[in-house]
Parts: structure tokens; sequence; C-alpha cells
């Protein structure tokens, strides 16, 4: 394989996007809807959709709210062997978020995909 189809892989247009967004989160000239979107497309783990819904997330919960939900939605999806979305909850919901977490599973679809995804085990 030679250098230019390495730079070509998915995971690489991945960390090259998750790059973009981390740099211009600030810039009112961001387009994010288009970002997510090709994030979703490029990242195939799941890995950088977690990364980024956990910065934006840092960075202003509030203002990046509208694209935190599809970039989880698309990290759900991705990461089939459940190695970057647990991550998330922590991140996204809280350090209690297990003792909220019939709280959460009841109002927030995303909690209750990856919870269920996470502690299997237990009932839902």
């Amino acid at each position: 394989m030679s250098s230019e189809d390495m730079i070509n892989t998915p995971e690489e247009e991945g960390m090259q996007i998750y790059e973009y967004i981390v740099d211009n989160a600030e810039s009112e000239s961001l387009q994010m809807g288009d970002m997510v979107m090709k994030l979703r497309n490029a990242d195939t783990t799941g890995q950088f959709l977690c990364s980024t819904a956990r910065y934006l997330a840092a960075v202003d919960r509030e203002r990046f709210d509208r694209w935190i939900a599809p970039l989880v939605e698309g990290a759900i999806e991705k990461d089939r062997d459940r190695r970057y979305i647990g991550s998330l909850l922590e991140a996204l919901w809280g350090a209690d978020y297990m003792e909220r977490a019939e709280e959460l599973k009841a109002s927030d679809d995303n909690f209750r995909r990856i919870y269920k995804r996470i502690y299997s085990e237990g009932a839902l």
C-alpha cells in the first residue's frame, strides 16, 4: 500500500475531520452539519464520532447540543465492539449517570441505547 493510499484510509479521513472540527469549533463559518455528516460517513468504528461528541460537550454542551446527538447516534451504529461508546456515558451524562440510570433511560434514547449495549447483562 502506498503512502497516498494510507492517507485516504477511513481512519485517516476520520482523524482529519475530527482535527478540523476541534481546530475550528469556535468558528462561526464552520458548517457543523456538513462536518458531522462527513464524519459519520468516514468513521468506520465510532472512535472519532465519540471523541468529537465528548470534545464538543466539554467545550460548550448547550451550544453544540444539536450536533452531539447525531454524533452519538452514529457512534452507536458504528461501534459494534463497544470500544468507544462506553466513554460517552460519564462524559455526556455526568459522573452520577449510574444513580440516574432509570431516569435517563426513560428520557434519553441515546443514553438508553448505549446503556443497554454496555450493561446488556442487566434487565432494562
